[in-house]
């Protein structure tokens, strides 16, 4: 359950790297203290063995002598972490006893308060050493001598770090334990507050691929309900897709089965004729036939390729783009088409105009439009295509035009005003879905005198 990208993992590593931090501050502070502690105790032994010899101190023929007593010789024994050296200086500063050469208090060294005598702690360095060092000022007052005596008593460092690392030590190990238990307990704890999550994802794995229901609450911690809630709306637009294709597959394949059953009886009816012309007629009307089949075949791949052009631009995948090119390219493609129905075809587009797009989904919209317009259009008619600055699209034709009451109607799949028309209903559905897809307003008005004013508003880009 560590594996990289596993939630507990994850917070047992930043959790075990935080209390490593707080393990190596502890460590640093614990050996502080456990030096200083040292020095505290140390340091009074080192005081209480100049006290012992100032105590032997005694004077002969006007001579400062010092008789070390055998208490604080014990003290200088060797000793398997350090050594311990003494000094005693004269009233004058000469040497009565002990070793020479060991390092004087340096300057502004203060007097310690921590004991009532007048003595000076400090750090040296003796025979390539380091060394703690004491230096305590003994009156004396003798007949025939008056002054100050120095007794300076030195320690070696290794008993005071030896006694300092097995504080550290001992410290040491008891906070590991500590964190040690520490992450136990919060992988027993984190294990346990994410249970919901694991009875969550058994509930989900157990489900059939086609089982959409909403994903139960009760029971659950407050943490997981946004998730339940986001999981659930999501099943519920799943549901609702999977509903829409099955209906779409239902009307094309309601839609494909008539024409197709024409098409078959007709072409049984020519076989079963002998004359020659009843076989031309025959196939005269076989042609029209797969030209509207293969007409319809071309809308249903159009609404196909919406729901990919729609992810793509979901995803970013929307380019840059000139309406009014698009609009003059598509006018000139069609421009043939229309003279050849008698149909006249304007274009008024005065600037580029930029919008974000999929380039061939706004070419089928522009197509759907105009081919529909062309379509009812009489002859002698009259076609504009516009482009606004203002980022819109209008086609105007002088047709008979749609009544209000069905314009909110012809945007749905294979809707027809009349079972006369030649169409199946997928134009106005296409153009529909394109401008869901682009996030435009697409509305229907009555052109003036008469006729249908499509108008599509999309999103302007900075030029």
């Amino acid at each position: 359950m560590t594996e990289p990208g596993s939630l507990r993992g994850r917070l047992i590593r930043r959790l075990a790297l935080l209390l490593a931090l707080i393990l190596l501050v502890s460590s640093l502070s614990a050996y502080w203290s456990a030096r200083h502690a040292a020095d505290t105790a140390y340091d009074r032994t080192l005081l209480a063995s100049a006290r012992a010899i100032a105590a032997g101190l005694y004077s002969e023929s006007g001579q400062l002598k010092a008789n070390i007593p055998y208490v604080a010789l014990d003290t200088f024994a060797y000793d398997s972490a350090g050594r311990i050296y003494y000094q005693v200086l004269g009233v004058q500063g000469m040497l009565v006893s002990g070793y020479e050469g060991l390092p004087v208090a340096p300057a502004g060294t203060r007097r310690t308060e921590d004991y009532p005598a007048l003595a000076h702690f400090y750090d040296g360095e003796f025979r390539h050493q380091g060394v703690r060092v004491v230096s305590l000022l003994q009156p004396v007052s003798e007949p025939g001598l008056s002054g100050m005596a120095e007794i300076r008593v030195a320690e070696t460092q290794g008993a005071r770090e030896r006694m300092a690392r097995e504080l550290l030590l001992g410290t040491l190990l008891r906070m590991g334990v500590l964190v040690l238990s520490a992450l136990l307990l919060v992988w027993l704890a984190v294990s346990a507050a994410l249970r919901p999550l694991e009875i969550l994802r058994r509930s989900v794995a157990s489900r059939d691929s086609d089982d959409l229901r909403p994903l139960p609450e009760a029971g659950m911690p407050r943490e997981l309900g946004p998730l339940i809630v986001a999981l659930n709306h999501f099943n519920e637009r799943l549901r609702g897709l999977f509903e829409r294709q099955a209906q779409f597959i239902a009307d094309a394949a309601h839609e494909l089965r008539t024409p197709l059953a024409a098409l078959k009886a007709r072409v049984e009816l020519g076989l079963r004729a002998q004359d020659a012309a009843v076989w031309r007629s025959t196939l005269e009307d076989t042609a029209q036939h797969t030209n509207k089949l293969t007409h319809l075949a071309n809308q249903l791949l159009s609404l196909a390729r919406i729901e990919s052009g729609a992810r793509a631009i979901a995803e970013g995948g929307a380019q840059r783009l000139d309406l009014s090119q698009l609009a003059r390219e598509l006018g000139l493609a069609l421009a043939p088409l229309a003279h050849a129905r008698g149909i006249s075809l304007a274009l008024e587009a005065e600037q580029a105009v930029w919008v974000r797009g999929e380039p061939t989904l706004l070419n089928e919209l522009l197509c759907n439009l105009l081919d529909n317009a062309l379509a009812h259009t009489p002859v002698g008619g009259n076609v504009i295509l516009r482009v606004l600055p203002a980022g819109v699209l209008e086609v105007e034709d002088d047709g008979p035009g749609i009544p209000l009451e069905d314009c909110d109607q012809v945007f749905a799949r294979f809707y027809r005003r009349s079972n006369k028309g030649s169409g199946a209903g997928l134009g106005l559905a296409i153009v529909g879905e394109i401008c869901r897809a682009h996030q435009a307003q697409i509305s229907l008005h009555q052109a003036d005198p008469h006729g249908l004013l499509v108008r599509v508003a999309f999103a302007v880009e900075a030029d």
